[in-house]
């Protein structure tokens, strides 16, 4: 028992030959029966020995789940697993499984969860995924698959996690709001199109962003159990929707990369918002700073750089700095003397203020890449320290 205990695999197959062998009795969930056996032994021959390391070894291979550790493991899935038809969960995530994922998944009527992230997996999403009922969670993430997002995936009414990001997906995406379990979508790093589709209302965390989607943020204070929303190089325009701030749970706002031309922030005077996270970064957000932001108590970071904010930082604005730990302001057109507070303020800030047209110390961390040009900056200021 000191010795490194092989592959699972192996170890597998040798814990079926000693039952055999030596008629030991052990406790387990369900009788291995031959035809389990034989879809083993595929599953052991798709793999390829020269990426099992020495140490390896999986957490879990029995009738009712496989759970491989993201040792490397090379080769295919085989289409011989649907035989294993008691199976509850597959886990193959952080592997080197290449080819397609076989349609005959879609015959293991008992899964729950599906996580095949993390591989070289390429092809389309099996056709008959959908007959999938149970199914709870699907992750396909990190992967070469392609093709659309078949709109049938509204039928699997059970998942409540659902994440394809870091594919080559492309289309629209299809009606999903019937999906009223959902509680995370992430979809980005894909080549998806068209607008922004309606959503489960009692989702929690939305992630599309990096996808060639267009057109407008529509209204989503329906969205009450939201806390996540990453609509980053999106291709949005126009003006960010004011209900958003309102959201009772919600702590993070990134729509950086996009063409929104105005920030509005509603005024926070009575229960308190739970915003933390702010990143407008790469936008075209005109005007002064956007003072309604030092009403949102647990607002701790903001990105509002490579923007086109002007005039002065206003009094009101400063007192946000102290309870700031990330602030980035700089690529604006910000002017007049940088206020005190940034100079005397917490060393814990981490930001930049370069860029504007400030009068800047430049031996002040935040204030490292100088300013503007005068004639950059219209002539309004002098950026001399």
């Amino acid at each position: 028992m000191g010795k490194l205990m092989p592959p699972l695999c192996y170890f597998y197959l040798l814990h079926l030959i000693f039952i055999t062998t030596f008629s030991v009795l052990m406790l387990v969930n369900s009788l291995t029966l031959d035809s389990d056996t034989q879809v083993l032994r595929l599953i052991k021959r798709a793999i390829d020995p020269n990426s099992v390391p020495v140490s390896s070894y999986l957490s879990t291979w029995d009738i009712t789940s496989i759970e491989l550790d993201g040792s490397g493991y090379k080769g295919f899935i085989t289409p011989s697993i649907a035989n294993l038809t008691e199976l509850t969960i597959i886990n193959l995530s952080k592997n080197h499984f290449r080819g397609p994922i076989p349609d005959t998944i879609s015959e293991l009527k008992k899964l729950t969860g599906l996580s095949l992230s993390g591989n070289f997996l390429t092809g389309n999403l099996p056709k008959r995924l959908t007959a999938l009922k149970m199914l709870q969670s699907l992750d396909v993430s990190h992967n070469q698959l392609s093709g659309s997002i078949p709109p049938s995936i509204s039928g699997l009414r059970s998942l409540t996690y659902l994440s394809m990001s870091n594919n080559g997906f492309t289309g629209r995406i299809p009606e999903i709001s019937g999906l009223w379990q959902l509680r995370t979508l992430d979809l980005s790093r894909n080549n998806l199109y068209g607008r922004m589709p309606n959503v489960p209302l009692g989702l929690r965390k939305l992630m599309l962003s990096h996808n060639l989607l267009s057109g407008h943020l529509p209204a989503l204070n329906k969205l009450k159990r939201l806390q996540l929303l990453d609509v980053s190089d999106y291709r949005l325009s126009g003006t960010n929707t004011r209900d958003i701030f309102t959201l009772p749970n919600f702590t993070e706002l990134k729509f950086s990369i996009n063409t929104f031309t105005t920030l509005e922030v509603v005024r926070f005077l009575g229960p308190e918002t739970q915003l933390q996270v702010l990143d407008a970064e790469g936008n075209k957000l005109r005007g002064h700073l956007p003072l309604n932001l030092v009403t949102l108590p647990n607002l701790t970071s903001i990105n509002l750089s490579y923007n086109q904010f002007l005039g002065v930082i206003l009094g009101e604005f400063r007192a946000k700095v102290e309870a700031c730990r990330i602030l980035y302001l700089d690529h604006n057109f910000l002017q007049g003397k940088l206020p005190q507070e940034f100079i005397l303020g917490p060393k814990t800030l981490r930001g930049s203020l370069s860029n504007n047209c400030l009068k800047c110390p430049e031996n002040l961390p935040i204030c490292f890449g100088g300013q503007k040009k005068i004639s950059e900056c219209g002539g309004q200021n002098d950026t001399s320290g």
